[in-house]
């Protein structure tokens, strides 16, 4: 820990939330320094730090790091800022289509199988009232989250820097399991975040909105129109009709919120997404939530640094500078950083010392974490041996695993994709993820994937011929697809093919031995016929063969001759009568069943 320290701070040291710090402090006498922008000197640090069963050691070089600055107190310095809206709901309740029509660019039709892949923001003016001015927002910045399951993780990201959120069910559909999800995490935050319902797609012949609103009171989400204070909007996203009503809406929200920021000092913000695109390299959409971010700015964002070379907004506009509520792409990062890490400006030796001291501790608590799984895995094994000597070489073994590397277009998907990968398998097969990146499949994966025997999943990235070439020759399956649940499906069908099949048998025909003879052979020796009667199918001499004495199994095995009199043949029909013996098995007995089978493996 630093010699001196806010308490906001030292609950990101100890890995905690806040409230559980400010309890502690707020039972051990010390209520009036519980606030989180009071600084604690290091006595007071590590007495706390003391409490939670950590050692603290005072070090400045080792502790310095970059935090988000508090907010200011000063309201003059003040300015008001544009509300961040994210429309949520469930896969195919038409949020893309709602957006499109509000920015008018079609973003729908270009998206694989009409689902949002990954989060996106763009700016919507505002119209004044009567042509004067209002004392609501200018314009309103929208994000625009995944419906589908897989991408809890970037929803859950999207609500934490959101100020309103825009719930979209369909007229036709109701509620589904991502709408619950959606209000589920409304309620975590509630009295934080304010909520719009947009009851869309009111324009189809089956539209029922009298039930998708006491459904939605069913869900404890309490409407305007049953007395409530949650305002719902009939909209449809196709014709764009109430589209100026959810706008004139979410201003209204946004006014009773009074949502301000200081635009002076260094800038806050917060990574939404991350790809390396061609000619720029890698490349962040960055959510400014304090201060103006300027080009040639030092930032740092997670374990990335980088120098602000170029911004663009979602037209593709080059901006100067970038307000509080603005989302804008930027480029000049040395590394690219993951959707969802704090962006925060310093000058260049600090973005320098803070980046070398995370790197460090990224690093130290890997190597812990491996220490603690290998003397695990070692425990584990030392306790097999002792009670198990004979089945060690089974337990070694564990469940079959499908090695997968993920290659996705930005970090976001990466993320979501792995996610949804992770969890498929049971007891005897599972999925192991090796790697997540972003960018094309190249031949390092192909050589990767040789080595560790990996299946390569590329999602909304492109396969050059000449890998596809080299993955072919090197037996390096790659399955690649823009739709999230067509990867998965993809997946769990390889992991069932890991499976071990069932195999079922299917008898073809039978015969009963009638009676025995005994045939001569060169070198004095005797070979076993047994005259048989085919009872019922047909007996091919192909087939897997048994005999069955007595209702039990005696023999299983293959046919090594059949004739029919003196002349050696393929098959025999019902009725007929036949001889037969079997490859390596004497003990045939009259009275014995033979059945002929085929084996017949199921997944």
């Amino acid at each position: 820990i630093p010699s001196t320290v806010f308490v906001g701070t030292l609950a990101r040291l100890l890995k905690m939330k806040l409230p559980r710090l400010q309890r502690k402090i707020s039972r051990l006498g010390l209520a009036n320094e519980a606030p989180y922008d009071h600084v604690l000197t290091s006595d007071y640090a590590a007495l706390l730090v003391e409490e939670f069963g950590c050692n603290a050691i005072v070090d400045d070089e080792a502790a310095f790091d970059l935090h988000p600055p508090p907010a200011t107190p000063d309201s003059k310095r003040l300015s008001p800022r544009p509300p961040i809206v994210t429309i949520m709901g469930h896969v195919d309740h038409g949020k893309t289509t709602l957006l499109d029509t509000l920015r008018s660019a079609s973003v729908a039709k270009g998206e694989a199988g009409g689902i949002t892949q990954h989060i996106g923001a763009f700016s919507v003016p505002v119209p004044s009232v009567n042509g004067g001015n209002t004392d609501g927002p200018q314009s309103i910045t929208f994000l625009d989250t995944p419906g589908h399951a897989a991408f809890s993780a970037m929803r859950a990201r999207g609500a934490g820097v959101t100020d309103i959120v825009v719930l979209v069910v369909a007229a036709d559909d109701g509620i589904m399991p991502q709408t619950k999800e959606v209000i589920g995490l409304i309620k975590q935050d509630q009295g934080k975040i304010g909520l719009v319902v947009a009851i869309n797609k009111v324009d189809k012949p089956d539209a029922d909105v009298e039930s998708v609103q006491r459904a939605l009171l069913a869900e404890g989400i309490q409407l305007e129109a049953y007395g409530g204070d949650i305002p719902s909007v009939r909209v449809s996203g196709l014709t764009g009709e109430g589209l100026p009503d959810l706008v004139e809406t979410l201003s209204a929200v946004a006014e009773m919120q009074d949502l301000s920021a200081e635009t002076d000092g260094n800038s806050f913000g917060h990574v939404l997404e991350s790809k390396v695109q061609k000619g720029l390299g890698p490349v962040a959409t960055v959510l400014v939530l304090r201060g103006s971010l300027k080009i040639g700015a030092h930032i740092i964002g997670g374990l990335s640094q980088g120098k602000v070379r170029l911004m663009s907004d979602s037209a593709g506009a080059t901006v100067k500078v970038a307000t509080p509520g603005m989302a804008v792409s930027v480029s000049g990062w040395k590394t690219l950083p993951k959707a969802g890490d704090e962006v925060i400006e310093a000058s260049e030796a600090d973005v320098k010392k803070a980046l070398a001291n995370r790197i460090r501790k990224a690093e130290m608590d890997a190597v812990l974490n491996d220490v603690d799984a290998i003397n695990e895995t070692r425990r584990q094994d030392k306790e097999r041996r002792k009670e198990e000597p004979l089945l060690v070489q089974e337990t070694v073994t564990g469940p079959k695993q499908l090695r997968i590397i993920i290659k996705a277009d930005v970090s976001g998907s990466a993320e979501a994709v792995e996610g949804a990968l992770q969890c498929i398998g049971n007891k005897v097969v599972a999925t192991k993820i090796l790697s997540s990146g972003v960018g094309d499949i190249s031949e390092s994966d192909v050589m990767i994937a040789k080595a560790s025997e990996a299946t390569i999943v590329g999602f909304s990235v492109s396969t050059p011929r000449s890998i596809e070439t080299l993955a072919a020759q090197n037996g390096v399956p790659i399955c690649s697809s823009n739709i999230i649940y067509r990867l998965v499906e993809d997946i769990r069908a390889r992991v069932t093919a890991l499976l071990p099949v069932t195999v079922e048998t299917k008898v073809t025909g039978e015969a009963t031995v009638l009676q025995l003879f005994d045939i001569q052979l060169k070198a004095k020796q005797i070979k076993k016929i047994a005259g048989c009667r085919v009872t019922n199918g047909l007996v091919e001499k192909s087939k897997f063969a048994r005999i069955v004495r007595g209702g039990k199994m005696i023999h299983e095995g293959s046919l090594d001759t059949l004739r029919q009199l003196k002349k050696d043949v393929v098959e025999v029909r019902k009725g007929i009568e036949c001889g037969l013996c079997f490859c390596g098995f004497t003990d045939i007995r009259e009275g014995d069943l033979i059945q002929m089978f085929d084996k017949i493996e199921k997944p």
